[in-house]
């Protein structure tokens, strides 16, 4: 620990945004960086902790407390070095995890000012790319192949594990480019999509193969490998099938996050094709990072206005007794998104949709509901309570989640990882299942 004492005089300070009305106008990242200066300073207020609780709460076991007095003492590529024996890509969580870490920060539970873990992480690896830190390796190989079915976060983290190990590793996936939903559902307002062709680029230096446009049938595996890892991720979005659910206007929430991406790419589609927002009253049902991510897209395309319903309660700002540590708190998100101007309601569902006679959707019948306590402490049970009323919108996007995907039975070669083995999650979780799948790959295949 370099300084002992930073905690108490040096206070939290983040990175900050860029102005509401300078960030509605682009796709650029919102998030802006300190100076090496504040960010040695943010380093030093690490308590490094006789147990860090910061450590145990990462699912990929990152050393923060090593890390963070290595930047503290300007050893910026020693910091590099133990972050990236844990993390194969902390430009990623560096940027969108909802860091895990500094909810289980003892400085968070005692004075609510965490260290800035995440930023403190991003900072680590920026500066490591940029000083030439981060090189191609080659690794010796053991003449065996992998086919990895999936190009998203586990599926390119069990690739450099393998491929480190290694094996000769061939990634299929059916979109146009590589990152999953890192590149196609997350916004480049929140991560820039040169910082994955970055890291895909150096992997390919390195030795993994990429093959594109390539719909791989988990029944028909491509022949010539002696081993598979499905990481497909979850790829069917929860619908809402009540009536109206034909009209025209109502998309799920990665139709328009996908083709927004897609669309700053250079990829052009037809006047019909598109799914914009531009002059429109948008409802988004669905209150998590999906439907944030929504509202903060319609903005960048011109929306009328933004609403935002969840059929659960409104959380408590700050802290909920209901979800102590360690729990996750369940307690209000304010996005960078909401901040942009977004009305946010709760306990209401959808009761059905209502259209024109052209078939042109108009509005949302909704419902307030209540929700009770259950007696033996498990879910609370839905009531609705007849309060009825129609919110007025052009344009639906459904962000309710995804479906955990079933799978066959598979032969004892074939292996699963991130979302398609667990369902729906973060994507330092996805990370964090590339990297043990990786290792079961191993040892079976040894």
């Amino acid at each position: 620990m370099g300084n002992p004492k930073a905690f108490i005089t040096i206070p939290r300070q983040e990175s900050g945004h860029r102005p509401v009305h300078e960030r509605i106008k682009d796709f650029s990242e919102v998030e802006q960086t300190l100076n090496e200066g504040g960010r040695i300073l943010q380093t030093s207020r690490c308590m490094d902790c006789g147990v860090p609780f910061c450590h145990w709460a990462c699912p990929l076991g990152n050393r923060q407390p090593e890390w963070q007095d290595a930047v503290y003492k300007g050893k910026w590529e020693l910091a590099y070095k133990i972050l990236s024996e844990t993390n194969d890509f902390p430009e990623f969580t560096g940027r969108i995890c909802p860091a895990l870490c500094e909810k289980s920060c003892v400085l968070n539970h005692c004075i609510d000012a965490p260290v800035t873990i995440r930023e403190n992480e991003c900072s680590i690896i920026e500066k490591a790319f940029a000083e030439g830190f981060i090189q191609p390796k080659t690794y010796k190989r053991n003449g065996k192949k992998v086919a990895v079915i999936g190009a998203g976060p586990a599926g390119l983290s069990t690739a450099v594990q393998l491929n480190k190990r290694g094996y000769k590793v061939t990634i299929f996936d059916k979109m146009e480019d590589a990152g999953g939903l890192v590149r196609y559902g997350i916004p480049n307002f929140k991560l820039d999509k040169y910082v994955v062709t970055r890291r895909t680029n150096l992997m390919r230096e390195e030795g993994i193969e990429f093959k594109f446009g390539e719909t791989i049938d988990p029944q028909k595996l491509p022949q010539g490998f002696d081993a598979y890892v499905i990481a497909t991720g979850t790829p069917t979005a929860r619908d809402l099938k009540i009536e109206g659910r034909e009209l025209k206007g109502i998309y799920f929430a990665l139709q328009m996050l996908t083709q927004q991406n897609e669309i700053l790419a250079g990829k052009t589609f037809k006047k019909e094709e598109l799914v914009n927002a531009k002059g429109k009253r948008v409802l988004v049902i669905g209150g998590g990072d999906t439907g944030s991510d929504c509202i903060g897209t319609c903005h960048r395309q011109g929306a009328k206005s933004v609403t935002q319903i969840e059929i659960m309660p409104k959380p408590p700002e700050g802290h909920n007794p209901a979800t102590p540590w360690p729990n996750w708190p369940v307690i209000l998100k304010t996005t960078t998104s909401h901040e942009e101007g977004c009305t946010r309601r709760w306990c209401l569902t959808s009761n059905k949709f209502i259209g024109d006679n052209d078939g042109n959707l108009k509005g949302v019948e909704v419902e307030e509901v209540e929700w009770i306590p259950a007696q033996d402490g498990g879910r609370p049970t839905m009531k609705p309570t007849g309060k009825k009323e129609v919110i007025e919108c052009e344009m639906v996007l459904l962000a309710m989640g995804f479906l955990k995907p079933e799978h066959p039975q598979f032969a004892d070669n074939v292996f699963l990882a991130g979302d398609a083995q667990s369902g729906a999650s973060l994507v330092v979780r996805a990370i964090a299942s590339g990297r043990k799948t990786a290792e079961a790959v191993d040892k079976f295949l040894k």
